[in-house]
């Protein structure tokens, strides 16, 4: 194992750190962190190029192999379907209650994510993510906020309790595989 990707781990759990440490609505913490390498993260990047091949969803495809290229993967992810019992109407219902109802009602939905979700721990997460990729940018780690790896792990039955997950790979190298076009010989 290099000296970078020594370093990216190290990076991915000061990025968990920062992530559990974000400012939260009403101080309450539902988020879920994990940090995957290795064969789990290959599993992952497996589960992503399967999902483009049953949708035609390319960019899940692309997105699974440069997480399988990746050093580390980040999983950060909310339970936000769990009323504040602020009944701010951010979420689309006039109250927490009627949100929590129309949560057990859309259970059988085959969407990506479970909704709907509370607005206030969606901000959560969109901090959390936020301080967790400023962190690999303080330290030079080149990564991408992907919504597919979040969807490939909750479909691979992790984070069972959250509604929403984003996977953030993570990749020391010479060049950015997450941005760059793919170099022709």
């Amino acid at each position: 194992m290099s000296a970078e990707t020594e370093a990216v781990k190290t990076v991915a759990g000061l990025m968990a750190l920062a992530a559990r440490t974000a400012p939260k609505a009403v101080g309450l913490d539902s988020i879920e962190i994990e940090i995957v390498t290795g064969k789990e993260q290959d599993k992952i990047g497996d589960k992503m190029i399967h999902i483009a091949a049953g949708t035609g969803m390319d960019f899940f495809r692309v997105n699974g192999e440069q997480v399988k290229a990746s050093d580390a993967t980040i999983l950060i992810g909310v339970t936000g379907q769990k009323a504040l019992g602020l009944n701010c109407g951010g979420c689309g219902h006039t109250s927490c209650a009627d949100m929590t109802k129309a949560c057990a009602a859309a259970k059988a939905n085959k969407t990506d994510y479970k909704g709907p979700n509370c607005v206030l721990k969606v901000t959560d997460l969109g901090i959390a993510v936020g301080s967790a990729v400023k962190t690999a940018g303080i330290h030079n780690v080149d990564n991408r906020v992907m919504y597919s790896a979040g969807v490939a792990a909750q479909k691979l039955g992790m984070f069972k309790d959250c509604s929403i997950v984003y996977g953030i790979p993570l990749k020391a190298s010479g060049r950015n595989i997450y941005f760059a076009a793919p170099v022709e010989h």
